[in-house]
């Protein structure tokens, strides 16, 4: 496969972003081209034990958007 790699270059960020966006949804919509190991799997599952067992360990969505407006709005 032969990919331009000079009319990427020459999009618009805004526009790379979308065939990112494009590609990725391509990519999520056939779970089976790309399943995860084992190892994969119960570390994720760790995490998420972790996660919901700290509650000191992450954020809320309330307080990642409470940070994206504070950002936005200097």
């Amino acid at each position: 496969m032969k990919i331009d790699m000079d009319a990427i270059r020459e999009l618009r960020p805004a526009e790379k972003l979308r065939l990112i966006e494009q590609i990725w949804d391509d990519l999520a919509a056939d779970e089976s081209q790309f399943p995860l190991p084992n190892w994969a799997l119960a570390e994720a599952a760790r995490r998420r034990d972790q996660m919901t067992t700290d509650s000191q360990l992450g954020l809320t969505h309330e307080e990642i958007w409470k940070n994206i407006n504070d950002v936005r709005n200097g």
